[in-house]
């Protein structure tokens, strides 16, 4: 065999073995009984050990130099050997125990987080993220000193391949000094508007799933590799050809589930779109994480909040739900589904003031992961943070720093990834609109297959081919602008109704 074969064939294996860890995990946060906890952790602990184990063999080296050097190598190869040399760089600088440990502080501090949640307890949930934040600081330690990077830099690389914390300050800042001034006066746009009473329930969970399966089947949605299910917290996760979401059902507001699927569905036509031919190989992976919340985001927001999304799917929520009156009015649903109002909660947060939960999480984070505060003062930083940047009272951790599993799940670094993906949803759907015409007027009939058809050719299929700044430039024609986002958001929250 080639170099290039060994290694192709090697990182198909690995691909195996992660798509059981996926499958797993995914089991542990959906169905898992509480009393498997422990049993599940060293299972999860094992097989994450034999994947590291795997990404870090010493023929790897040798297969990389041997692989440049063969001439008969196209494109795809190339850029294979590209991600396995990154993959390879970054896991060679931990030791198997610290990822031993690491895995097994997350699934206890997953654990206790859901606990700690429900009853608004974060002295109980202390210690175990406590352990998690120190394993983080020790894995971005080590990747960074190898790296060259700042140890938060490090663990931002692992989701945003080349996203550095100087560039993301920057487009953070600017945003932070336009959002509020903006969202004062979207509220007033909002305030000289007919009022109109939104939906009242209650709704059945059992047509709200009805409704989100539907949606998801309109969407392009392949239910022969994929399921919806419950969770504390939605999320997008499974395997490859197996790509699962989740949701979380509110009763007395259909809106929170619905468009949690919508979200989830955007992270998961991505992974049933990525190239088959390449399915199990770094290089046909997502385009990292900024990217992939652009396609959630690009769904959710840009598509499902316009106003031709909302004319199609007002009849299917009266129907759904029985619904009449005024409320029920497609130009209510309308209003009602880009109304903006700062609340708590950054998963139910709309498009205007989604961006200052993330710059909130995303400064805790970096500052915590410097050590340049104590874990203890969590609460209430994150409570000022709330206040200063969305002027809400956090009345409890249950709505405050306890709401997202990210950090006892070990995602740190990864927060500022949601909001460079709002900016890139907002980027990749008006260049797919300016070239593909029908996509709005399609969604209007509920025929999603335009966009779904621009997004596999241009993003979906593109798989790690190119960098993330030449993939945007190549489907929009530029690197990211965050002024293609701020006109969006002008254009809908204060021309537009």
């Amino acid at each position: 065999m080639t170099a290039y074969a060994n290694l192709s064939a090697h990182f198909g294996r690995a691909a195996a073995l992660g798509n059981a860890v996926g499958i797993l995990q995914w089991d542990s946060d959906v169905m898992m009984p509480a009393g498997a906890a422990g049993t599940r952790a060293e299972s999860l602990a094992l097989l994450r050990v034999m994947h590291h184990g795997m990404i870090t063999d010493a023929r790897i080296g040798d297969w990389l130099a041997d692989a440049d050097a063969d001439d008969g190598l196209g494109p795809w190869e190339r850029a294979n050997l590209r991600e396995i040399r990154r993959l390879w760089t970054g896991e060679t600088a931990l030791p198997a125990d610290l990822v031993e440990a690491s895995s097994k502080a997350i699934s206890a501090c997953e654990m206790r987080w859901r606990q700690a949640r429900a009853e608004s307890d974060f002295a109980g949930l202390l210690p175990y993220l406590a352990e998690v934040l120190t394993i983080q600081r020790e894995i971005g330690r080590a990747k960074g000193e190898k790296l060259g990077l700042s140890p938060y830099d490090a663990l931002l690389n692992d989701y945003e391949p080349g996203g550095r914390s100087a560039k993301i300050d920057a487009l953070f800042d600017d945003l932070a000094a336009f959002l509020p001034g903006f969202t004062q006066e979207v509220l007033a746009v909002q305030a000289r508007r007919l009022q109109t009473p939104d939906p009242q329930g209650p709704f059945a969970i059992e047509a709200q799933r009805a409704l989100g399966l539907k949606m998801m089947a309109a969407l392009g949605y392949d239910f022969a590799r994929g399921r919806l299910d419950v969770s504390t917290h939605p999320f997008c996760g499974g395997a490859d050809n197996d790509v699962r979401i989740t949701t979380r059902y509110d009763e007395g507001d259909f809106a929170k589930a619905l468009m949690g699927v919508l979200h989830e569905t955007g992270h998961a036509l991505y992974e049933q779109g990525r190239p088959q031919a390449y399915l199990n190989q770094p290089v046909g992976q997502a385009r990292g994480m900024s990217l992939h919340e652009s396609q959630s985001l690009l769904v959710e927001m840009q598509a499902c909040r316009s106003a031709e999304f909302i004319a199609f799917a007002a009849p299917l929520m009266r129907e759904t739900f029985g619904g009449s009156g005024a409320a029920w009015e497609t130009q209510a649903l309308w209003r009602r589904y880009t109304k903006v109002e700062p609340g708590f909660i950054r998963v139910d947060a709309d498009e205007v003031t989604y961006p200052a939960h993330v710059i909130l999480r995303y400064r805790l984070e970096k500052a915590l992961i410097a050590d340049a505060m104590p874990l203890s003062e969590l609460p209430a930083a994150w409570n000022a943070g709330m206040k200063e940047l969305l002027g809400v009272t956090v009345p409890n951790d249950r709505l405050g720093c306890l709401q997202d599993v990210h950090w006892p799940s070990g995602g740190w670094g990864y927060f500022p990834t949601y909001t460079l993906g709002a900016m890139t949803a907002a980027q990749i759907f008006d260049a797919a609109c300016k070239a593909q015409p029908d996509i709005l007027p399609g969604i209007g009939r509920g025929d999603f297959a335009p966009l779904l058809a621009w997004l596999r050719a241009n993003i979906h299929s593109q798989g790690c081919l190119l960098e993330t700044d030449d993939l945007l430039t190549q489907a929009t024609g530029r690197p990211l602008d965050a002024g293609v986002f701020k006109a969006h958001l002008r254009a809908r929250y204060t021309l537009q109704g």
